[in-house]
């Protein structure tokens, strides 16, 4: 594999040793993602394992990034559960879990790869029959600015392009909808229009302490227009499509 030290940085913009700030919006993204999931779960990207690291049930959870100084960390955090697993994972490679998983969770990947549709391919052939690949993208091309080419997006989605994407993976469309919508505006306002090249730390604290649940709450009645990111639950079909 090739070496890809340094691929979490890049691709977030944030250190190794740096601390998550933002635990409210990682339970956001929690208890959107995680009733779509089995009892089997892999992460692919999982970074330094913050998101993974809410499950606590399940019977097996696989937790990857490409990055190893992100994967030695993961190695540390899980060291003492049984049922996680820690590997190395490049989406550009041959990918090899065993036994395939009841669901796969990507977060902020997708973006990053040309060519998406082949990506989602390569990770249903890990996934079980009828099993679910639920994504989380960056949205809106409106959005897209400075950020967003430092840590090398090719593209934000809309519902509609991530759907496209995921059809034209072979899969089955569940849901697909934008979801944080002031953090959309915020992004808007801050990054895209206010012209700062990444968002500021002591604001995306108080962001997450202030904002956040505000949005879980408002998101709990209505269906945003727009957000900052779409959530996507595809299914690999049961049975193989008709030639």
């Amino acid at each position: 594999m090739e070496d890809k030290s340094g691929a979490f940085s890049g691709a977030t913009g944030r250190s190794l040793e740096g601390a998550s700030q933002q635990p409210r919006y990682r339970r956001f993204q929690y208890d959107l993602i995680s009733p779509h999931c089995g009892a089997s779960v892999l992460e692919v990207g999982a970074g330094l394992g913050e998101f993974a690291s809410q499950f606590h049930s399940l019977e097996r959870l696989i937790v990857t990034d490409v990055d190893p100084g992100a994967v030695a960390a993961m190695r540390q955090t899980f060291g003492d559960r049984t049922e996680v697993e820690v590997r190395q994972l490049d989406l550009d490679e041959q990918l090899e879990i065993g036994k395939p998983v009841e669901s796969v969770v990507s977060i902020n990947v997708l973006e990053h790869i040309d060519d998406d549709a082949g990506a989602l391919r390569s990770l249903a052939e890990l996934v079980e029959p009828g099993g679910s690949i639920v994504l989380w993208v960056p949205g809106y091309q409106q959005l897209y600015g400075d950020f967003d080419r430092k840590v090398g997006h090719v593209r934000r989605y809309t519902p509609t392009t991530l759907a496209d994407t995921v059809r034209r993976a072979g899969l089955d469309l569940e849901l697909v909808k934008p979801v944080n919508l002031l953090g959309g505006i915020a992004w808007w306002l801050t990054v895209r229009k206010g012209g700062t090249g990444a968002p500021n730390p002591k604001l995306v604290a108080v962001y997450d302490r202030f904002v956040v649940p505000v949005t879980r709450a408002i998101e709990r009645f209505i269906r945003p227009p727009f957000g900052q990111s779409v959530l996507c639950v595809a299914r690999k079909p049961r049975t193989d499509r008709p030639g």
